[in-house]
């Protein structure tokens, strides 16, 4: 009997440490969030008398906060600047909501995020100029919001980078030829922005690159012959644009293509059937 009092006593001494032990700071930090974007009003609200690790898409691991995913749970407001508490945050979904203001700088301080989705939501402001902080980013999703600026040079040194997603946008600007330095960019859609300038041919040596989605922007000169290098691309979509000249042939050795959509504004409308028989093509 004394025995099994001892081992109860040890258990219960235990049973703390099945509740996670995050900072205060972390918790402050998802407080601040469910209030500044009206927790109350959320789909799925968090019960604050429970373990953090209890509430509605948190994930906590080694009493640290790791990801947020609120999508689609009608939040409303801005990101407060101290989510840039959460030092430990890999994994940011707030998409489709109705999140507002701007993305705070605060954000792109936290060094371990490998993904950030905010598409679908009310964001105006610029895309934080030290987003190339964040050298474990493998996704970075904003489309349809209304982000203006340029394109920070610093997002071309974000080399793991694999989705750049910012399409429906208000973005300017141009395509740096950096972005030859994201070697692991699978998409690259910035389509329906107000973006401009030619095409840099180091486009062409993004070896792992399946779709690029370039349509209703105002960008010009000619089609980089250079894109017959994307063996890989499955998406090649530039209609709407100012570009001159004709699409070069080269584009029959792109094996994978199966959606093409290239209607210019400077041109008649380019019908590639005959030059690649597998491809889908859109007017």
């Amino acid at each position: 009997m004394k025995k099994l009092a001892l081992t109860l006593a040890f258990l219960l001494a235990l049973a703390p440490i099945a509740y996670s032990q995050i900072s205060a700071i972390e918790k402050n930090a998802l407080l601040d969030l469910y209030k500044s974007t009206k927790g109350t009003t959320w789909n799925i609200n968090w019960d604050l008398t429970k373990d953090v690790a209890a509430w509605h898409g948190i994930t906590v691991e080694n009493n640290t906060v790791t990801e947020i995913n609120l999508s689609m749970n009608n939040l409303t407001g801005p990101i407060p600047a101290t989510i840039g508490n959460l030092t430990s945050l890999r994994h940011l979904n707030l998409g489709f909501n109705k999140i507002s203001g701007i993305i705070p700088a605060e954000l792109v301080t936290i060094k371990s995020l490998e993904t950030i989705q905010l598409f679908m939501n009310q964001l105006e402001g610029e895309i934080p100029v030290a987003i190339g902080n964040l050298t474990n980013l493998k996704e970075f999703v904003l489309f349809n919001n209304f982000i203006g600026g340029n394109l920070p040079i610093s997002i071309y040194d974000i080399k793991n980078l694999e989705i750049l997603h910012i399409s429906s946008n208000n973005l300017t600007g141009t395509i740096s030829p950096n972005i030859k330095n994201l070697t692991h960019l699978k998409t690259l859609s910035l389509f329906d922005n107000a973006m401009g300038g030619t095409l840099p041919a180091q486009i062409g040596s993004l070896a792992n690159l399946k779709e690029l989605s370039l349509a209703n922007n105002a960008f010009e000169g000619n089609i980089p012959t250079e894109f017959d290098q994307l063996s890989k691309l499955e998406t090649l979509l530039l209609s709407n644009n100012k570009f001159i000249g004709t699409i070069s042939p080269t584009i029959k050795k792109l094996p994978n293509l199966l959606n093409f959509e290239y209607n210019n504004s400077n041109e008649n409308k380019v019908s590639v059937k005959e030059m690649n028989p597998i491809t889908q093509v859109s007017f």
